[in-house]
């Protein structure tokens, strides 16, 4: 596939003498019709040879034929295991060679693959196997520091449930991934052509699980045509060629990872490299180094932690190959831009916006927008795809008004599986019939086309890159003994951006001296929760200087803004006594 069309990229806001924050995205390069497996068998003609995929800590360097192969190994033993379009197949993993052949095995043959968060609990795990209904589960027995010896134990303790494959080490009696290469071996290649030929681009391919404001999560469906097309105007916003090298230390259970990372760089004929499992900072930097790395994908936490290791304190641009890199997840303090350009060499980094259910990537800037516009702006809107600004009452708004974004277009996702409720409470057509999605941020544009993300609509706290939702929060807290109500808040954080705070009611039956500890709040969430749930900062309603009631609406609901700047005001109180 060409790698750079984006100078006949021009972003139109409609309508001229309204001017109304209505955009329309470029109609070139144009959108092509592939599925995933078509797309990467067709980089193997280009680029089969090129090294593809590299795994500095499994020793994996993929070449694109090598991957090719044994993702068409998978599918064809994923074929004998019954597996066909439509189905579904999970994984949960850390960053490996491993998840990106089961990623294009399953798809290639119209299977949907199931993504889960390796940070997930065994609860939560659960929830998403029995919720999408897995025929089969690709694991490992740890990610990272998590032992996923407990999840595996209630998988093997019930009667049905997917079949589980371990995908590296210690398998204890359940199938492996080298047994399924060995499998697929042994299938009839014909029988897998025509599982191929059966899949078509617009066939949904992938699940996604965001955290819902109701606690639990909801599943956005993408497809082939999404991804594909989503991917290649990444890599073309950033001018990836052949010969960018991406360290992409994001997960690829996000999409930030797979989409931004794996497929914008798969489209382009480029080498993306998994540093480490999980996140590891020195890892990081030691691929940047040693791989001669071109780019770099991240969210602010991550280029801060980056950086403040001993070993970045001599590093010095004119000895790096870096040039550009996605920074999301989180706006990008002044302080942290100019290190990356003076330290890293990112002279051409790009700012960005998306979300998951619309594939993700919306707003991209370009690498040669005045670094004071990548740092104010996530850019202009990416080709193919519309946006608009509206008011509470759904009216678009004028140019330079806040209001709620909302995205149309080819990369809108099919739904949420198995909520249309949900669904249609986020996507609505409008009078001349267009579908649009409502993300729930608030945002503002400029003359140019230029999108501000100025807040949200929603609650959503975004600790380093990942959604996080209040309400499960609440609903895990008050079920403990000690709490009677809680209210969840984004608080700022210097490093994470975002991090979660609790305001908790001590339950009359018990006093200040018998309230559960900090300590004890957190360890209650981690049971059923993710650890990066847990509150950072808890506060006792009534104590310690805290009020003892929480604003209110006239509705009755809780003002959470207004919570937030309490709890900003009390940390920042705490400080200075400090």
């Amino acid at each position: 596939m060409s790698a750079v069309q984006n100078p006949v990229e021009e972003t139109i806001v409609l309508p001229q003498p309204q001017r109304l924050s209505l955009l329309k995205g470029p109609t070139d390069p144009p959108l092509v019709d592939l599925t995933l497996g078509e797309l990467l068998n067709l980089q193997c003609l280009h680029h089969g040879h090129r090294e593809g995929i590299v795994i500095p800590w499994t020793g994996a360097r993929w070449t694109y034929n090598e991957l090719n192969h044994r993702s068409r190994l998978l599918a064809a033993a994923l074929l004998e295991m019954g597996i066909g379009v439509g189905d579904r197949v999970g994984i949960m993993a850390g960053n490996c060679e491993q998840y990106a052949a089961v990623f294009f095995a399953a798809t290639r043959i119209g299977a949907i693959l199931v993504i889960m968060n390796n940070t997930y609990t065994p609860t939560e795990a659960m929830y998403g196997l029995d919720f999408s209904e897995c025929k089969v589960f690709f694991t490992t027995k740890k990610i990272g520091r998590l032992d996923q010896g407990p999840l595996l134990t209630q998988l093997a303790a019930r009667a049905t449930g997917p079949k589980v494959v371990i995908l590296r080490g210690d398998s204890e009696g359940y199938s492996t991934y080298k047994e399924l290469l060995a499998q697929g071996s042994k299938v009839d290649p014909e029988r897998l052509h025509y599982a191929e030929s059966k899949v078509l681009p617009h066939l949904v391919c992938n699940l996604q699980f965001t955290s819902g404001t109701t606690g639990l999560p909801k599943a956005a469906m993408l497809t082939h045509h999404n991804i594909v097309n989503n991917s290649r105007f990444i890599g073309d916003r950033m001018r990836l060629t052949h010969n960018d090298v991406l360290c992409c230390p994001p997960p690829l259970f996000h999409c930030f990872g797979l989409v931004l990372g794996l497929m914008a760089v798969i489209t382009h004929g480029g080498k993306i490299i998994y540093p480490a499992e999980v996140f590891d900072a020195p890892a990081t930097l030691r691929t940047i180094i040693d791989e001669q790395c071109t780019a770099v994908h991240g969210v602010p936490a991550m280029f801060d932690s980056l950086l403040a290791l001993p070993e970045a304190k001599n590093l010095k641009a004119a000895d790096l190959r870096l040039r550009t890199g996605i920074v999301a997840g989180a706006p990008v303090p002044r302080y942290l831009m100019e290190l990356m350009v003076s330290k890293l060499g990112m002279s051409e980094f790009t700012s960005s916006y998306g979300l998951t259910e619309a594939s993700p990537t919306c707003f991209n800037a370009f690498t040669d927008d005045p670094i004071d516009t990548r740092l104010t702006t996530v850019g202009t809107l990416m080709p193919h795809a519309r946006a608009k600004i509206v008011d509470r009452d759904g009216q678009i708004v004028p140019i330079g008004t806040r209001g709620e974004l909302c995205i149309g277009g080819y990369q809108l996702q099919a739904g949420y599986w198995n909520n249309s409720e949900k669904t249609n409470d986020c996507m609505m057509k409008d009078e001349a019939g267009v579908l649009w999605l409502h993300t729930g941020d608030e945002a503002v544009f400029d003359e140019r086309g230029y999108c501000t993300i100025t807040g949200r609509f929603k609650d959503i706290i975004i600790r380093g890159g990942e959604n996080i939702y209040p309400l499960e929060i609440e609903e895990r807290l008050v079920a403990h003994p000690s709490i009677s109500m809680a209210v969840v808040v984004g608080l700022k954080d210097a490093h994470y951006g975002e991090v979660v705070g609790a305001f908790l009611q001590l339950d009359p039956g018990h006093t200040a001296s018998t309230k559960p500890a900090v300590e004890e709040v957190r360890e209650w969430c981690r049971r059923k929760l993710g650890k990066h749930k847990a509150p950072t900062h808890v506060f006792w309603l009534g104590h310690d200087g805290v009020p003892a009631t929480v604003p209110l609406t006239g509705s009755g609901k809780v003002r959470k803004f207004e919570m937030a700047q309490l709890g900003n005001k009390l940390l920042e109180g705490a400080k200075a006594k400090i």
